[in-house]
């Protein structure tokens, strides 16, 4: 059980969110991710948003996904607001602001956003919620669902951006992969539509791309407490259902991460 008020403070975060990955397309390839899966396994949870703007949204106010069980012993929180009137564990670290994003940052953290579905374009006022937590939000078409390597591009964005942090500078980095979100079929050749396959393809594919960010985030000066989870699921015609921000196991049951670094 990981103790917030040891972490926050002495380690800088990380927190990826692997849009619209399936629980049971992680748990597929969890040999096949040494960077996400190299220290132990997928946990089974439930995701508190159908899909990405609802998701992020109860993410930024410390409700990660849930623990796939009713074990309430299990059910520690990482993040609580303070001063709401319910009791919390002593694990749990409290922030006095509206979300997580801002209480780090009153904590001292610089907040960096590399954006990638369409909540994070900034292309809209709507577009512009999700990153407007952050001090510094970045999107570019590259980063988004269209490109084949937009992983790649994130994270190039992301050690240029930690090539200009000080070593002892506290950062809350927070990138959100589009490459699993659909369309990922461009992950297996010849493949016409999406499926859970062509899903499996495009997790292969991020967990190599992140590899270069995890091995900065371990250059610097503190170690990084990472979470690494998905928003949602997604139906790939299941029960008749395709796509997400419906009620289906496939949608709601997620995969989910933390590691030090």
């Amino acid at each position: 059980m990981t103790d917030m008020n040891t972490i926050v403070g002495s380690h800088d975060l990380l927190m990826i969110t692997l849009d619209t990955l399936r629980y049971d397309v992680a748990k597929l390839e969890e040999q096949n991710c040494p960077n996400l899966c190299g220290t132990g396994p997928w946990e089974k949870r439930h995701t508190p948003g159908s899909f990405t703007y609802a998701a992020h949204h109860a993410f930024f106010g410390g409700f990660m996904p849930t623990p796939a069980n009713t074990d309430k012993a299990s059910h520690v929180r990482l993040f609580h607001s303070r001063n709401t009137g319910l009791k919390t564990h002593p694990h749990t670290w409290l922030f006095d602001t509206p979300d997580i994003v801002s209480g780090l940052a009153a904590e001292g953290y610089r907040t960096i956003c590399i954006g990638g579905v369409i909540f994070f374009t900034k292309k809209n006022p709507l577009a512009k919620v999700l990153p407007g937590y952050f001090q510094q939000s970045y999107w570019r078409m590259n980063f988004g669902v269209t490109n084949p390597k937009s992983t790649e591009h994130q994270v190039q964005h992301a050690l240029k951006l930690l090539e200009q942090s000080a070593p002892d500078e506290k950062l809350f980095l927070f990138l959100n992969v589009s490459a699993i979100h659909g369309p990922n079929r461009y992950f297996v050749e010849g493949a016409k539509e999406d499926s859970v396959e062509t899903q499996r393809a495009a997790l292969r594919y991020v967990d190599e791309a992140l590899g270069p960010l995890f091995d900065a985030m371990r250059q610097r000066s503190r170690p990084t407490f990472c979470l690494a989870f998905s928003d949602h699921g997604t139906a790939y015609g299941e029960d008749g259902y395709r796509g997400h921000r419906l009620a289906h196991d496939v949608v709601w049951n997620v995969p989910y991460r933390e590691f030090i670094l």
